[in-house]
């Protein structure tokens, strides 16, 4: 398999920690589409949705992913990059996409434990965990249409990279 494997779920749900654990794991590079927004255009993501609004960051992520998606390489989404349609055909398509399903109250203790206030503004103005069930609520449906395979993001890094190679039949990480 050399095709582009597509990590997908809300924030904190591990891409970006998975991801890079996988793509080591495969031999693969591993990019972050936020990071590499950030690499590119100088600005975070606040500041782009400051900037621009959601729409602006929304078009620049829809152009960061057909940008960076190339064999052999895992990708680390953002977590509404599935809120397009337009994303979730490209990625079905292009590549494998993975969800990284977890409940909204590990998602939030994830985020409450490493902030990283730079990378994602709120969306709701809401505290974590009633944020959390609210993005839950609005993409799981998407999340789940977007993917190929959904695996358990609540265990601990290894684990999940090992639940992908066995989802996706490849020989176990070592």
């Amino acid at each position: 398999m050399t095709q582009p494997i597509f990590m997908v779920g809300a924030r904190g749900a591990g891409k970006t920690t998975v991801g890079s654990a996988l793509a080591k794991a495969l031999g693969y590079k591993f990019v972050d589409t936020d990071l590499y927004l950030l690499r590119t255009s100088g600005l975070s993501v606040a500041d782009i949705v400051d900037r621009e609004g959601w729409a602006g960051f929304r078009r620049r992520e829809t152009e960061t992913l057909k940008a960076i998606s190339s064999p052999l390489t895992v990708v680390a989404t953002g977590g509404g990059v599935v809120l397009s349609a337009e994303n979730r055909d490209f990625m079905r398509q292009t590549g494998t996409v993975i969800y990284l399903r977890s409940p909204a109250s590990t998602l939030a203790n994830r985020l409450e434990d490493a902030p990283m206030e730079d990378q994602r503004p709120t969306l709701t103005g809401k505290p974590i965990t009633e944020e959390m069930m609210q993005v839950l609520n609005e993409r799981e449906a998407l999340y789940q249409q977007a993917a190929h395979h959904v695996v358990d993001g609540t265990q601990d890094p290894a684990q999940v990279v090992n639940a992908i190679m066995e989802a996706l039949a490849l020989p176990m990480a070592r």
